[in-house]
Protein backbone atom coordinates (compact mmCIF):
# COMPACT_ATOMS: atom_id res chain seq x y z
CA UNK A 1 0.00 0.00 0.00
CA UNK A 2 1.03 3.28 -0.96
CA UNK A 3 2.02 5.39 2.41
CA UNK A 4 -0.56 8.64 2.60
CA UNK A 5 1.44 11.72 2.38
CA UNK A 6 0.74 14.46 5.10
CA UNK A 7 -0.07 17.38 3.32
CA UNK A 8 -1.98 18.84 6.41
CA UNK A 9 -0.39 22.88 6.79
CA UNK A 10 1.50 23.61 9.07
CA UNK A 11 0.18 25.28 12.03
CA UNK A 12 -0.55 29.07 12.42
CA UNK A 13 1.41 30.83 15.51
CA UNK A 14 -0.78 30.86 18.22
CA UNK A 15 -2.66 34.42 18.40
CA UNK A 16 -0.96 34.87 22.16
CA UNK A 17 2.86 34.81 20.27
CA UNK A 18 1.10 36.54 17.11
CA UNK A 19 0.34 39.44 19.34
CA UNK A 20 3.58 39.31 21.35
CA UNK A 21 5.67 39.64 17.67
CA UNK A 22 3.93 42.69 17.18
CA UNK A 23 4.03 44.40 20.58
CA UNK A 24 7.61 43.87 20.62
CA UNK A 25 8.34 45.12 16.58
CA UNK A 26 6.03 48.32 17.71
CA UNK A 27 8.42 48.74 21.09
CA UNK A 28 11.42 48.43 18.78
CA UNK A 29 9.64 51.40 16.29
CA UNK A 30 8.50 53.41 19.26
CA UNK A 31 12.23 53.84 20.55
CA UNK A 32 13.61 54.20 17.13
CA UNK A 33 11.02 57.01 16.83
CA UNK A 34 12.22 58.89 20.03
CA UNK A 35 15.78 58.44 19.82
CA UNK A 36 15.01 60.37 16.25
CA UNK A 37 12.13 63.00 17.56
CA UNK A 38 15.24 64.07 20.62
CA UNK A 39 18.13 63.86 17.54
CA UNK A 40 15.98 66.37 15.84
CA UNK A 41 14.46 68.45 18.34
CA UNK A 42 17.59 69.43 19.47
CA UNK A 43 18.62 71.30 16.35
CA UNK A 44 16.04 73.59 17.20
CA UNK A 45 15.13 73.57 21.01
CA UNK A 46 17.98 76.15 21.81
CA UNK A 47 16.75 79.10 20.44
CA UNK A 48 14.67 80.55 22.51
CA UNK A 49 16.65 79.85 25.42
CA UNK A 50 19.26 81.72 23.79
CA UNK A 51 19.48 84.78 25.27
CA UNK A 52 19.36 83.01 28.63
CA UNK A 53 22.44 81.25 28.01
CA UNK A 54 23.98 84.41 26.70
CA UNK A 55 23.05 86.13 30.40
CA UNK A 56 23.88 83.09 32.71
CA UNK A 57 27.16 81.99 30.86
CA UNK A 58 28.60 85.70 29.27
CA UNK A 59 28.79 84.43 25.78
CA UNK A 60 29.59 86.89 23.23
CA UNK A 61 27.47 87.39 20.11
CA UNK A 62 30.13 84.79 18.08
CA UNK A 63 29.88 82.51 20.99
CA UNK A 64 25.95 82.46 20.67
CA UNK A 65 26.03 81.59 17.30
CA UNK A 66 28.47 78.49 17.81
CA UNK A 67 25.63 77.09 20.51
CA UNK A 68 23.66 76.37 17.37
CA UNK A 69 26.47 75.67 14.70
CA UNK A 70 28.21 73.19 17.36
CA UNK A 71 25.78 70.82 17.20
CA UNK A 72 24.43 71.15 13.34
CA UNK A 73 28.44 70.61 12.39
CA UNK A 74 29.10 67.76 14.47
CA UNK A 75 25.92 66.26 13.32
CA UNK A 76 26.46 66.66 9.41
CA UNK A 77 30.15 66.06 9.60
CA UNK A 78 29.77 62.41 11.40
CA UNK A 79 26.29 61.27 10.19
CA UNK A 80 28.04 59.13 6.89
CA UNK A 81 30.41 57.41 9.56
CA UNK A 82 27.63 56.80 12.08
CA UNK A 83 25.51 54.96 8.92
CA UNK A 84 28.36 52.67 7.97
CA UNK A 85 29.30 51.92 11.43
CA UNK A 86 25.85 50.35 12.23
CA UNK A 87 26.46 47.70 9.21
CA UNK A 88 29.41 47.02 10.28
CA UNK A 89 29.47 47.04 14.30
CA UNK A 90 25.72 46.75 14.28
CA UNK A 91 22.39 48.77 14.92
CA UNK A 92 21.54 47.80 18.35
CA UNK A 93 25.32 48.80 19.24
CA UNK A 94 25.42 51.83 17.71
CA UNK A 95 22.07 53.30 18.66
CA UNK A 96 22.74 52.56 21.99
CA UNK A 97 26.23 53.98 21.52
CA UNK A 98 24.77 57.07 20.39
CA UNK A 99 21.66 57.24 22.38
CA UNK A 100 24.22 57.04 25.47
CA UNK A 101 26.63 59.97 24.20
CA UNK A 102 23.78 62.27 23.20
CA UNK A 103 22.61 61.48 26.81
CA UNK A 104 25.44 62.09 28.16
CA UNK A 105 26.65 65.59 27.02
CA UNK A 106 22.89 66.23 27.40
CA UNK A 107 24.01 66.46 31.33
CA UNK A 108 27.31 67.82 30.39
CA UNK A 109 25.47 71.09 28.95
CA UNK A 110 22.05 71.59 30.90
CA UNK A 111 25.27 72.07 33.98
CA UNK A 112 27.77 73.85 32.00
CA UNK A 113 29.52 76.23 33.72
CA UNK A 114 31.44 78.06 31.41
CA UNK A 115 30.74 78.79 27.61
CA UNK A 116 33.46 76.78 26.00
CA UNK A 117 31.97 73.80 28.19
CA UNK A 118 28.54 74.45 26.81
CA UNK A 119 29.35 74.33 23.46
CA UNK A 120 31.81 71.07 23.82
CA UNK A 121 28.77 69.67 24.94
CA UNK A 122 26.70 70.79 22.19
CA UNK A 123 29.26 69.56 20.06
CA UNK A 124 29.57 66.12 21.97
CA UNK A 125 25.83 65.89 21.51
CA UNK A 126 26.16 66.36 17.04
CA UNK A 127 28.42 63.57 17.16
CA UNK A 128 26.09 61.35 19.16
CA UNK A 129 22.79 62.57 17.48
CA UNK A 130 25.11 61.53 14.22
CA UNK A 131 25.42 57.77 15.56
CA UNK A 132 22.05 57.49 16.73
CA UNK A 133 20.06 58.90 13.71
CA UNK A 134 21.08 56.75 11.71
CA UNK A 135 20.82 53.85 13.51
CA UNK A 136 17.12 54.30 14.22
CA UNK A 137 15.81 54.48 10.63
CA UNK A 138 18.04 50.81 10.23
CA UNK A 139 16.75 49.61 13.04
CA UNK A 140 12.94 50.64 11.87
CA UNK A 141 13.70 49.27 8.91
CA UNK A 142 14.83 45.82 10.18
CA UNK A 143 12.45 45.66 12.36
CA UNK A 144 9.45 46.07 9.82
CA UNK A 145 8.89 43.65 6.31
CA UNK A 146 9.02 45.49 3.38
CA UNK A 147 5.53 46.87 2.33
CA UNK A 148 2.71 48.54 3.67
CA UNK A 149 3.31 48.09 7.71
CA UNK A 150 7.30 49.32 6.70
CA UNK A 151 5.32 52.45 4.56
CA UNK A 152 3.11 53.40 7.84
CA UNK A 153 6.82 52.44 10.04
CA UNK A 154 8.60 54.96 8.18
CA UNK A 155 5.84 57.75 7.83
CA UNK A 156 5.52 57.38 12.37
CA UNK A 157 9.32 57.87 12.29
CA UNK A 158 9.27 60.74 9.52
CA UNK A 159 6.68 62.78 11.24
CA UNK A 160 7.85 62.24 14.90
CA UNK A 161 11.15 63.88 13.40
CA UNK A 162 9.46 66.66 11.72
CA UNK A 163 7.17 67.16 14.64
CA UNK A 164 10.48 67.57 16.93
CA UNK A 165 11.87 69.74 14.65
CA UNK A 166 8.32 71.76 14.99
CA UNK A 167 8.06 71.73 18.95
CA UNK A 168 11.07 73.04 19.25
CA UNK A 169 10.60 76.62 19.85
CA UNK A 170 7.39 75.86 21.62
CA UNK A 171 9.20 73.47 24.17
CA UNK A 172 11.94 75.43 24.37
CA UNK A 173 9.98 78.10 25.18
CA UNK A 174 7.26 76.29 27.64
CA UNK A 175 11.07 75.01 29.54
CA UNK A 176 12.71 78.44 29.65
CA UNK A 177 9.96 80.40 31.01
CA UNK A 178 8.57 77.88 33.59
CA UNK A 179 12.13 76.44 34.57
CA UNK A 180 15.13 77.37 33.20
CA UNK A 181 17.37 77.15 30.57
CA UNK A 182 19.49 74.37 31.30
CA UNK A 183 16.34 72.25 31.35
CA UNK A 184 16.44 72.63 27.23
CA UNK A 185 19.34 70.38 27.81
CA UNK A 186 18.62 67.89 30.86
CA UNK A 187 15.26 67.35 29.80
CA UNK A 188 16.99 64.34 27.39
CA UNK A 189 18.68 62.63 30.15
CA UNK A 190 15.62 60.79 31.76
CA UNK A 191 13.85 60.24 28.14
CA UNK A 192 17.47 59.23 27.03
CA UNK A 193 17.77 56.68 30.02
CA UNK A 194 14.21 55.05 29.90
CA UNK A 195 14.83 54.46 25.99
CA UNK A 196 17.96 52.96 26.65
CA UNK A 197 16.92 50.67 28.96
CA UNK A 198 14.12 49.67 26.80
CA UNK A 199 16.16 49.21 24.13
CA UNK A 200 18.36 47.17 25.68
CA UNK A 201 15.76 44.68 26.66
CA UNK A 202 13.39 44.83 22.83
CA UNK A 203 16.11 45.09 20.66
CA UNK A 204 18.62 42.34 19.34
CA UNK A 205 21.82 42.92 17.69
CA UNK A 206 21.62 42.81 13.83
CA UNK A 207 24.40 43.07 11.33
CA UNK A 208 23.19 43.06 7.76
CA UNK A 209 26.71 43.50 6.66
CA UNK A 210 30.25 41.63 6.60
CA UNK A 211 32.26 42.57 9.84
CA UNK A 212 35.54 43.92 8.07
CA UNK A 213 37.94 46.58 8.72
CA UNK A 214 36.43 50.00 8.72
CA UNK A 215 37.99 52.56 5.80
CA UNK A 216 39.42 54.61 7.72
CA UNK A 217 40.87 56.88 5.29
CA UNK A 218 37.42 57.46 3.65
CA UNK A 219 36.10 58.06 7.08
CA UNK A 220 38.24 60.81 7.52
CA UNK A 221 37.55 62.40 4.00
CA UNK A 222 34.13 62.54 4.30
CA UNK A 223 33.83 63.50 7.93
CA UNK A 224 36.01 66.13 7.32
CA UNK A 225 34.56 66.93 4.28
CA UNK A 226 30.86 67.33 5.52
CA UNK A 227 31.78 68.88 8.52
CA UNK A 228 34.04 71.51 6.82
CA UNK A 229 31.32 72.33 4.24
CA UNK A 230 29.20 72.48 7.18
CA UNK A 231 31.16 74.94 8.74
CA UNK A 232 31.35 76.97 5.52
CA UNK A 233 27.48 77.33 5.13
CA UNK A 234 27.11 78.33 8.55
CA UNK A 235 29.89 81.19 8.28
CA UNK A 236 27.57 82.91 5.22
CA UNK A 237 25.49 83.90 8.00
CA UNK A 238 27.79 86.46 9.50
CA UNK A 239 30.10 86.91 6.97
CA UNK A 240 28.33 86.82 3.61
CA UNK A 241 29.26 84.19 0.16
CA UNK A 242 32.08 86.47 -1.00
CA UNK A 243 34.15 86.46 2.05
CA UNK A 244 37.18 84.12 2.10
CA UNK A 245 35.36 83.13 5.77
CA UNK A 246 33.17 81.57 4.15
CA UNK A 247 34.25 80.66 0.80
CA UNK A 248 38.04 78.74 2.01
CA UNK A 249 35.63 76.17 3.89
CA UNK A 250 33.42 75.24 1.28
CA UNK A 251 35.78 74.82 -1.51
CA UNK A 252 38.04 73.01 0.78
CA UNK A 253 35.42 71.10 1.92
CA UNK A 254 34.04 69.89 -1.98
CA UNK A 255 37.27 69.37 -2.48
CA UNK A 256 37.99 66.68 0.40
CA UNK A 257 34.83 65.39 -0.56
CA UNK A 258 36.12 65.18 -4.05
CA UNK A 259 39.07 62.89 -3.08
CA UNK A 260 36.66 61.29 -1.08
CA UNK A 261 35.00 60.01 -4.04
CA UNK A 262 38.08 58.93 -5.57
CA UNK A 263 39.87 57.06 -2.89
CA UNK A 264 36.07 55.07 -2.74
CA UNK A 265 36.36 53.89 -6.20
CA UNK A 266 39.95 52.39 -5.57
CA UNK A 267 39.73 50.81 -1.56
CA UNK A 268 38.58 47.52 -2.13
CA UNK A 269 36.38 47.89 1.58
CA UNK A 270 34.98 51.20 1.16
CA UNK A 271 33.18 53.34 3.56
CA UNK A 272 30.75 54.19 0.71
CA UNK A 273 30.46 51.24 -2.01
CA UNK A 274 29.66 54.17 -4.83
CA UNK A 275 27.62 51.83 -6.25
CA UNK A 276 24.92 52.49 -3.69
CA UNK A 277 24.58 55.55 -5.61
CA UNK A 278 23.97 53.72 -9.10
CA UNK A 279 20.83 52.60 -7.61
CA UNK A 280 18.16 54.71 -9.03
CA UNK A 281 15.98 54.73 -6.16
CA UNK A 282 18.45 55.80 -3.61
CA UNK A 283 20.03 58.48 -6.08
CA UNK A 284 17.17 60.42 -6.72
CA UNK A 285 15.27 59.96 -3.69
CA UNK A 286 18.25 61.55 -1.91
CA UNK A 287 18.82 64.36 -4.18
CA UNK A 288 14.83 65.17 -3.97
CA UNK A 289 14.79 65.26 0.07
CA UNK A 290 18.24 67.57 -0.18
CA UNK A 291 15.71 69.73 -2.07
CA UNK A 292 12.62 69.70 -0.20
CA UNK A 293 14.96 70.24 2.84
CA UNK A 294 16.76 73.14 1.40
CA UNK A 295 13.30 74.88 0.48
CA UNK A 296 10.96 73.94 3.59
CA UNK A 297 13.88 74.33 6.58
CA UNK A 298 14.00 77.78 6.47
CA UNK A 299 10.46 77.78 6.95
CA UNK A 300 10.36 77.50 10.90
CA UNK A 301 12.93 80.39 11.19
CA UNK A 302 11.43 83.10 8.92
CA UNK A 303 8.23 82.41 10.09
CA UNK A 304 9.29 82.58 14.07
CA UNK A 305 11.08 85.63 13.39
CA UNK A 306 8.20 87.52 10.99
CA UNK A 307 5.52 86.59 13.92
CA UNK A 308 7.95 88.33 16.51
CA UNK A 309 9.73 91.19 15.00
CA UNK A 310 6.70 91.89 12.24
CA UNK A 311 3.77 91.13 13.99
CA UNK A 312 4.61 91.90 17.53
CA UNK A 313 4.00 88.43 19.16
CA UNK A 314 6.27 86.98 22.26
CA UNK A 315 8.55 84.13 21.73
CA UNK A 316 6.23 81.84 23.78
CA UNK A 317 3.15 82.66 21.41
CA UNK A 318 5.29 82.52 18.05
CA UNK A 319 5.03 79.28 19.21
CA UNK A 320 1.90 78.64 19.83
CA UNK A 321 0.84 80.03 16.48
CA UNK A 322 2.87 77.38 15.00
CA UNK A 323 1.33 74.51 16.67
CA UNK A 324 -1.24 74.02 13.68
CA UNK A 325 2.10 74.02 11.26
CA UNK A 326 3.41 71.22 13.56
CA UNK A 327 0.39 69.08 13.30
CA UNK A 328 0.28 69.98 9.56
CA UNK A 329 3.64 67.67 9.39
CA UNK A 330 2.61 65.17 11.24
CA UNK A 331 -0.55 64.52 9.82
CA UNK A 332 0.83 64.47 6.31
CA UNK A 333 3.74 62.25 7.47
CA UNK A 334 1.05 60.17 8.98
CA UNK A 335 -1.26 60.09 5.92
CA UNK A 336 1.43 59.41 3.54
CA UNK A 337 1.77 55.17 3.66
CA UNK A 338 -2.43 55.09 2.94
CA UNK A 339 -2.01 57.35 0.10
CA UNK A 340 0.85 55.33 -1.01
CA UNK A 341 -0.81 52.29 -0.94
CA UNK A 342 -3.42 53.93 -3.63
CA UNK A 343 -1.09 56.52 -5.75
CA UNK A 344 2.33 54.85 -5.43
CA UNK A 345 5.22 57.15 -4.04
CA UNK A 346 6.66 59.03 -6.71
CA UNK A 347 3.60 60.00 -7.60
CA UNK A 348 2.45 61.18 -3.82
CA UNK A 349 6.71 62.82 -3.35
CA UNK A 350 5.05 64.99 -6.63
CA UNK A 351 1.68 66.41 -5.36
CA UNK A 352 3.54 66.62 -1.83
CA UNK A 353 5.49 68.93 -3.59
CA UNK A 354 3.20 70.98 -5.29
CA UNK A 355 1.16 71.22 -1.98
CA UNK A 356 4.19 72.92 -0.08
CA UNK A 357 5.09 74.84 -3.34
CA UNK A 358 1.48 76.15 -3.48
CA UNK A 359 1.73 77.17 0.53
CA UNK A 360 4.81 78.75 0.31
CA UNK A 361 4.04 80.83 -3.24
CA UNK A 362 1.12 82.05 -0.74
CA UNK A 363 3.18 83.08 2.41
CA UNK A 364 5.32 85.19 0.09
CA UNK A 365 1.74 87.36 -0.16
CA UNK A 366 2.50 88.26 3.56
CA UNK A 367 1.99 91.88 4.61
CA UNK A 368 2.95 94.13 7.34
CA UNK A 369 -0.03 93.96 8.77
CA UNK A 370 -1.25 90.55 8.01
CA UNK A 371 -3.90 88.26 10.22
CA UNK A 372 -2.82 85.32 12.09
CA UNK A 373 -5.50 82.71 9.89
CA UNK A 374 -4.07 84.00 6.78
CA UNK A 375 -0.67 84.90 7.17
CA UNK A 376 0.65 82.46 9.74
CA UNK A 377 -1.42 79.69 10.20
CA UNK A 378 -3.26 78.29 6.55
CA UNK A 379 -0.45 78.52 4.51
CA UNK A 380 2.05 77.41 7.06
CA UNK A 381 -0.66 74.40 7.35
CA UNK A 382 0.14 74.16 3.50
CA UNK A 383 3.47 73.88 3.73
CA UNK A 384 4.37 71.56 6.31
CA UNK A 385 1.30 69.27 5.30
CA UNK A 386 2.74 69.00 1.91
CA UNK A 387 6.55 68.97 3.16
CA UNK A 388 5.00 65.81 5.30
CA UNK A 389 3.21 63.91 2.62
CA UNK A 390 6.54 64.17 0.01
CA UNK A 391 9.42 63.30 2.73
CA UNK A 392 7.87 59.49 3.43
CA UNK A 393 7.34 58.30 0.12
CA UNK A 394 11.01 59.87 -0.37
CA UNK A 395 12.54 58.18 2.15
CA UNK A 396 10.31 54.71 1.78
CA UNK A 397 12.34 54.83 -1.44
CA UNK A 398 15.48 55.66 -0.63
CA UNK A 399 15.90 52.81 2.06
CA UNK A 400 13.80 49.94 -0.09
CA UNK A 401 16.02 50.35 -2.57
CA UNK A 402 19.08 49.91 -0.16
CA UNK A 403 20.46 46.30 0.32
CA UNK A 404 20.24 44.70 3.25
CA UNK A 405 24.02 45.34 4.22
CA UNK A 406 24.08 49.23 3.02
CA UNK A 407 20.64 49.81 5.30
CA UNK A 408 22.76 51.87 7.99
CA UNK A 409 24.53 53.82 5.03
CA UNK A 410 21.66 54.59 3.10
CA UNK A 411 19.61 55.79 6.49
CA UNK A 412 23.05 57.92 6.84
CA UNK A 413 22.37 59.41 3.30
CA UNK A 414 18.82 60.09 3.63
CA UNK A 415 19.01 62.16 7.20
CA UNK A 416 22.51 63.90 5.47
CA UNK A 417 20.79 64.75 2.56
CA UNK A 418 17.96 66.29 5.17
CA UNK A 419 20.29 68.41 7.13
CA UNK A 420 22.75 69.50 4.76
CA UNK A 421 19.66 70.34 2.40
CA UNK A 422 18.08 72.48 5.38
CA UNK A 423 21.63 74.40 6.22
CA UNK A 424 22.01 75.17 2.67
CA UNK A 425 18.77 76.17 2.15
CA UNK A 426 18.62 78.67 5.27
CA UNK A 427 21.98 79.92 4.82
CA UNK A 428 21.01 80.64 0.99
CA UNK A 429 17.14 81.53 1.56
CA UNK A 430 18.51 84.10 4.88
CA UNK A 431 21.13 86.02 1.78
CA UNK A 432 18.46 86.10 -0.73
CA UNK A 433 16.32 87.99 1.80
CA UNK A 434 19.07 90.24 3.32
CA UNK A 435 19.48 90.99 -0.74
CA UNK A 436 15.68 92.39 -0.67
CA UNK A 437 15.98 94.04 2.84
CA UNK A 438 18.91 95.78 1.71
CA UNK A 439 20.22 96.21 5.73
CA UNK A 440 17.04 97.90 6.65
CA UNK A 441 15.43 97.16 9.80
CA UNK A 442 11.78 98.51 9.31
CA UNK A 443 8.98 95.86 9.10
CA UNK A 444 8.00 96.72 5.73
CA UNK A 445 11.80 96.13 4.07
CA UNK A 446 12.05 92.42 6.42
CA UNK A 447 8.51 91.66 5.23
CA UNK A 448 9.42 92.12 1.91
CA UNK A 449 12.77 90.41 1.95
CA UNK A 450 10.80 87.29 3.81
CA UNK A 451 8.21 87.36 1.40
CA UNK A 452 11.18 87.11 -1.59
CA UNK A 453 12.66 84.18 0.61
CA UNK A 454 9.25 81.93 0.34
CA UNK A 455 8.67 82.88 -3.32
CA UNK A 456 12.16 81.44 -3.75
CA UNK A 457 11.40 78.23 -2.09
CA UNK A 458 8.11 78.04 -4.11
CA UNK A 459 10.30 77.91 -7.25
CA UNK A 460 12.89 74.89 -5.91
CA UNK A 461 9.76 73.19 -4.92
CA UNK A 462 7.81 73.75 -8.25
CA UNK A 463 11.85 72.35 -10.04
CA UNK A 464 12.31 69.05 -7.23
CA UNK A 465 8.72 68.05 -8.59
CA UNK A 466 9.45 68.26 -11.93
CA UNK A 467 12.97 66.26 -10.95
CA UNK A 468 10.73 63.53 -8.66
CA UNK A 469 8.53 63.34 -11.66
CA UNK A 470 11.45 62.64 -14.60
CA UNK A 471 13.69 60.69 -11.98
CA UNK A 472 11.83 58.83 -9.29
CA UNK A 473 11.01 55.52 -10.20
CA UNK A 474 7.39 54.27 -11.05
CA UNK A 475 5.12 52.21 -9.20
CA UNK A 476 5.97 48.68 -10.65
CA UNK A 477 9.68 49.60 -11.55
CA UNK A 478 12.49 48.22 -10.49
CA UNK A 479 15.12 49.82 -9.00
CA UNK A 480 18.65 50.12 -11.19
CA UNK A 481 21.64 49.78 -10.56
CA UNK A 482 23.92 47.30 -8.55
CA UNK A 483 22.75 45.66 -5.59
CA UNK A 484 24.36 43.70 -3.30
CA UNK A 485 24.94 40.71 -4.58
CA UNK A 486 26.21 41.55 -8.03
CA UNK A 487 22.65 41.72 -9.30
CA UNK A 488 21.66 44.58 -11.22
CA UNK A 489 18.37 45.97 -10.75
CA UNK A 490 17.62 43.76 -8.44
CA UNK A 491 14.87 45.03 -5.77
CA UNK A 492 15.84 42.97 -2.77
CA UNK A 493 14.44 42.00 0.30
CA UNK A 494 15.39 43.30 3.96
CA UNK A 495 16.49 41.13 6.58
CA UNK A 496 14.58 39.28 9.05
CA UNK A 497 13.67 41.55 12.57
CA UNK A 498 16.43 42.27 14.67
CA UNK A 499 13.98 41.40 17.57
CA UNK A 500 15.17 39.68 20.62
CA UNK A 501 12.26 37.74 20.66
CA UNK A 502 12.45 33.68 19.53
CA UNK A 503 9.20 34.54 16.97
CA UNK A 504 11.18 36.92 15.35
Amino acid sequence: MTPMVDVTPPPRPPARSRTRTRTRTWAVVAAACTGQFLVVLDVSVVNVALPSMRTDLGLSAPGLQWVVNAYSIAFAGFMLLGGRAADIYGRKRMFLTGLALFTAASLAGGLAQEGWQLLAARAGQGLGAAVLSPATLTILTAAVPEGPARSRAIGTWMAVGAGGGAAGGLIGGVLTDILSWRWVLLINVPVGVLVIAGAAVWLAEGRAGDRRRVDLLGAVLVTAGLATTAYGIVQTEAAGWASAATLVPLLGGLALLGVFVLVEWRTAAPLMPLRVLGVRAVSAANVSMLLLGSATFCMWYFMTVYAQNVLGYTPLEAGFALVPSSVAVFVGAKAAPALMARTGAKALAVVGALVAAAGFGWQSTMGVHGSYLTSVCLPGVLMMAGAGLASTPLATLATSGAAPGDAGLVSGLVNTSRTMGGALGLAVLSTVAAARTAGSGGAAEITAGYALAFRTSAVVLVAGALMMLVWLPGRGERPTGTRAGGRPGSAGKETAPALHSPEA
